[in-house]
């Protein structure tokens, strides 16, 4: 990781992290937290999990939060705290469905993106009492829904943390393990097309080795470079 010029003009530098990074980096926190709890790792990571996750490193999460205040389809805020941990809010309206459950923990997880990776930013430039008394958000950052799974890069903050979120319930090296043996056995190789049967069929098996949504697995094998918007060439046995 390394600092770069807040071009937002949020802070005056902002951290810098390859996909690399993260993927190392959050492998590492899920492995070692779920070696502690369990004694083992793996995955699916559970809801319950991901809860106690948050809860270890956050001064509360409430899971049942009335996020209406703060706009239409807002779905988590991390609120951050100058010299203590940060806070976590999730809305209610997807802890209290049950068909929401996938999208509940990808929410938890990019919040813990945001609490793990920028929480250190705000001790370290944290705003004025001017400044958020014109600005009450300025020590919070508030997620709205199309930008958990996949914000521009320009968006820093929730790209991060939306990089992380996938990190986190689909580490790197066990997406290109699971793919590596659909790949062999199909005899396929370079960049799979995402529309194509052999790419559905990738979205399908991460969604369900995973449990995470359609949507959360496609844009996950997207950033690892396994899909793309069509394939990049034949399969061997289109060679033969």
């Amino acid at each position: 990781m390394r600092y770069v010029a807040d071009r937002t003009g949020r802070f005056t530098q902002r951290p810098h992290y390859e996909p690399k990074e993260l993927d190392r980096e959050c492998e590492t926190i899920v492995g070692a937290f779920l070696k502690e709890r369990h004694g083992a790792v793996a995955y699916p990571l559970t809801t319950d999990d991901l809860t106690v996750l948050i809860e270890r490193d956050t001064e509360s999460l409430d899971q049942y939060a009335d996020l209406s205040g703060y706009g239409r389809d807002v779905e988590g805020v991390t609120q951050f705290q100058p010299g203590r941990k940060p806070k976590v809010l999730i809305s209610e309206t997807l802890s209290v469905a049950d068909n929401r459950q996938n999208r509940l923990r990808m929410t938890l997880a990019h919040e813990y993106g945001h609490v793990r990776f920028h929480a250190p930013l705000w001790d370290l430039e944290p705003p004025s009492a001017d400044l958020l008394k014109a600005n009450p958000r300025a020590n919070m950052q508030v997620c709205f829904r199309d930008k958990i799974l996949d914000a521009a890069q320009t968006d820093w903050m929730e790209w991060q943390a939306g990089y992380a979120g996938g990190a986190l319930l689909m580490p790197a090296s066990r997406v290109r393990a699971l793919i590596a043996t659909y790949c062999e056995s199909h005899k396929l190789f370079g960049v799979i097309g995402q529309a194509d049967a052999h790419g559905r069929a990738l979205i399908e098996t991460v969604r369900a080795a995973f449990e995470v949504s359609p949507d959360a697995a496609r844009i996950r094998l997207r950033k690892l470079g396994i899909l793309g918007s069509a394939s990049a060439g034949p399969s061997l046995f289109d060679l033969a």
